[in-house]
């Protein structure tokens, strides 16, 4: 993250959809909790080289939420929005996968230990963040506030500051060819 954690009580919390869709939406906590939802078990990765493999999560789908506002045939791209300023940009076809999904609980396991199902701490991005587990974990915005489709792709916060416009971390896209590698 940006370093900067907003302070984003769920009560207050909104989710700006809009662009290339034709129903906009402005989804408020209480709205959110009544969307269909599903716990996943994916991979976590962080563009430092670490993994955290079997990571459960649970929220909304990133489909479903697309299907409610239903994207227009000029989309092909969305830019996240972060209550912090973040943004980061992902291909509509990817982000429609079944395993993206737009978190707001998970298990965290420390030390051989699991907390069972609690919320996402603003410390992890909470409420909200963005999951894409074929990704790596920039490719998903903590403090997600907004969704906005576009035509055209339009690189986000560390994108344009030299990493990978895709970040798969098979391929290892964490930098860009013009980024300098330390």
């Amino acid at each position: 993250d940006l370093g900067v954690r907003p302070n984003l009580a769920p009560e207050n919390w909104k989710l700006k959809i809009w662009g290339e869709v034709e129903s906009p939406a402005e989804i408020t906590w209480e709205e959110w909790k009544q969307l269909p939802r599903v716990r996943q078990t994916s991979d976590f990765h962080c563009v430092t080289t670490w993994s955290k493999l079997d990571v459960q999560w649970g929220g909304v789908r990133f489909a479903d939420l697309a299907a409610l506002v239903m994207p227009t045939d000029k989309a092909r791209f969305v830019v996240q929005h972060g209550a912090e300023g973040y943004t980061t940009n992902v291909a509509l076809d990817e982000l429609m996968d079944d395993d993206v999904l737009v978190a707001d609980e998970f298990v965290l396991e420390m030390n051989g230990e699991s907390s069972g199902w609690i919320p996402i701490p603003t410390e992890r991005g909470g409420p909200v963040r963005l999951i894409v587990p074929k990704l790596y974990a920039w490719k998903g915005s903590k403090f997600l506030t907004g969704l906005e489709f576009l035509e055209h792709d339009e690189p986000g916060f560390w994108e344009v500051r030299g990493y990978h416009n895709h970040g798969d971390p098979w391929r290892m896209e964490r930098y860009g060819a013009m980024s300098r590698r330390w």
